[in-house]
């Protein structure tokens, strides 16, 4: 386009436009500059008042900005939900496909749910690594047009949440979206939209501080599916040598560790040949496990002097209650406390939960709680915009100085850049829409517009001053004759991300927030490049025309109205 608008366009218009005697306004746009050119001259008889205006604009965007809240990326509808369902470490398969019959059954009789079906375990190629007691249950739903009027998403999944507890309380169960759930996983090493991660040494004393945090964390609102990692539950047959006995007798605790193999893994005596081919020769103990510690202390343990030694006489044997698992990150032990974000913002909810957590409990000496998920990695793509904003905004500042080669001048056309956000920030605050990184990129567009109208304007006006116009006449005759492209630069611009703003489509979630951004900067921006920009500029910068050389040959004639 850029190369097109140098080369073939002014060709074009030479060919096309055909030169005529009498300049004749449309209709629409007669009307516009009918209003504005009496709105223009109430600006600079009050030119306070005007600049007053674009400052309270100003406080206004900061107010609302304030208010916004702000997430990662928005969640995207992908027609579908999920549930993670989790049981007890070490339940049975039998459990878990009762349990998840159970829960589908309950699930097909919400009438948007038109079928159900889960997957318990890891499959063959091991991608998505699950115990036994964890099922995926996904549920397929009817199109939107079959929902029950006035009922959105969030209210599916609250209700789905509701019939899970209530049908299956065993199951603790998180409502999330199949690709949703995967790539929060494979981003942020969790399931769910944000994770609280506890390290320390002790597994018992993280365990009593994931339970407290994830009771705080309930009482906020928008977190939903509070889930606790299963670290217990498991039962251990626990062996514990009594030297000194052992000792009576002439045993050692190597003598024991034999026996305790032998009941575990089973011990290896020997080996056996068979032509080439080598086998280990193990022996086992057969034993049911059915609760009863009485068989196994009777196992024998013969000693040096070849005297026989029930177990239960050298070892207490009791079955204790030990971890089903042990994470493990950063050298150090790892307890996860994950929940999913429902009907508010992100970053709202975990800075409330954050607070209410640090409020509850003070952690003790070795420990430490990092915040992950979503949350961590908006922080991390918040961290790249505070760079490549400013960047972006100072190209365009460097640019204007090389078009003016005027600081101040450069500085006035810069004012553009917060008059353009505060649009922006009211148009999100209105649709209700929070900060992301889709709106960060859609303020980095609006930037360059909003710098182009006004740009358009001075460089005019400008002109006009070289033609020998007084600097005031100059600014006010700029700002009428370049009504029309500035009016429609700004149209254009924003009617083309109309259809981003209203679509209803998938993944219209993630344009939604760069198009608003970009039609309500535009509005404010274009308000203020006609009403305030004129009037700041001959109030402030009534020298900077005079030092610099135009950049184009001043008009050979001026009628009023020329676009």
């Amino acid at each position: 386009a850029f190369l097109l608008s140098l080369t073939l366009i002014p060709v074009l218009a030479s060919l096309v436009l055909v030169p005529r005697r009498e300049h004749k306004e449309t209709w629409l746009l007669s009307r516009i500059h009918a209003t504005f050119v009496p709105l223009l001259g109430h600006a600079f008889k009050r030119r306070g008042l005007a600049v007053g205006f674009a400052v309270a604009m100003l406080g206004v965007a900061v107010a609302c900005g304030s208010r916004l809240g702000a997430e990662f990326i928005p969640q995207l509808d992908e027609g579908d939900l999920l549930v993670e369902a989790r049981r007890l470490p070490g339940a049975a398969l039998s459990e878990t496909i009762r349990t998840d019959t159970e829960l589908q059954r309950a699930l097909l009789k919400i009438p948007e749910v038109k079928h159900a079906v889960s997957r318990a375990g890891a499959p063959e190629i091991a991608t998505d690594p699950m115990g036994l007691e964890q099922s995926d249950v996904y549920m397929l739903l009817a199109d939107r047009s079959e929902w029950r009027r006035g009922l959105t998403r969030e209210d599916l999944a609250k209700q789905v949440s509701e019939t899970v507890e209530r049908e299956t309380p065993e199951v603790a169960g998180g409502v999330s979206q199949p690709i949703q759930m995967r790539t929060n996983e494979l981003v942020a090493g969790v399931r769910s939209d944000v994770a609280l991660l506890l390290y320390g040494t002790d597994l018992d004393e993280l365990a009593r501080l994931g339970d407290v945090a994830a009771k705080t964390i309930r009482r906020v609102p928008g977190a939903a599916d509070v889930r606790v990692e299963q670290v217990a539950g498991l039962r251990y047959l626990r062996i514990v040598p009594d030297r000194r006995k052992l000792a009576r007798y002439g045993l050692t605790v190597q003598d024991v560790n034999q026996l305790t193999e032998t009941l575990s893994v089973g011990l290896s005596v020997g080996q056996v040949l068979e032509g080439e081919r080598r086998f280990s020769m193990v022996v086992k103990t057969r034993h049911a496990y059915d609760g009863d510690a009485a068989p196994l202390r009777t196992l024998p343990l013969r000693t040096v002097s070849g005297q026989v030694v029930p177990l239960g006489d050298v070892a207490d044997i009791v079955f204790v209650t030990g971890p089903a698992q042990v994470s493990r990150a950063s050298q150090s032990r790892r307890l996860t406390v994950e929940f999913n974000v429902r009907g508010r913002d992100l970053t709202t909810v975990v800075n409330e939960a954050r607070a209410a957590v640090e409020r509850a409990q003070k952690l003790p000496v070795g420990y430490r709680a990092e915040w992950g998920g979503q949350f961590e990695h908006y922080e991390e793509a918040r961290g790249r915009l505070m760079i490549v904003v400013p960047i972006a905004l100072g190209l365009i500042g460097f640019l204007l100085w090389l078009a003016f080669r005027s600081a101040r001048l450069a500085a006035l056309m810069f004012s553009n850049v917060p008059f353009a956000t505060v649009g922006g920030v009211v148009a999100l605050a209105v649709r209700g829409i929070p900060f992301s990184i889709s709106a960060g990129v859609g303020f980095i567009a609006l930037f360059g517009v909003a710098v182009l109208n006004g740009l358009v304007l001075v460089s005019f006006a400008r002109d006009l001053e070289a033609a020998g116009s007084t600097h005031l006449g100059a600014i006010r005759e700029a700002t009428e004759l370049r009504l029309r492209p500035v009016l429609t630069t700004a149209l254009v611009a924003s009617l083309g991300f109309v259809p981003m703003a209203l679509s209803t489509a998938p993944g219209s979630e993630v344009q939604r927030p760069l198009a608003t951004v970009v039609i309500g900067g535009l509005l404010s921006a274009t308000v203020l490049t006609l009403i305030v920009l004129p009037v700041v500029y001959a109030w402030l910068a009534p020298d900077v025309a005079h030092g610099t050389p135009s950049l184009r040959p001043p008009p050979s004639f001026r009628v009023r109205g020329e676009a």
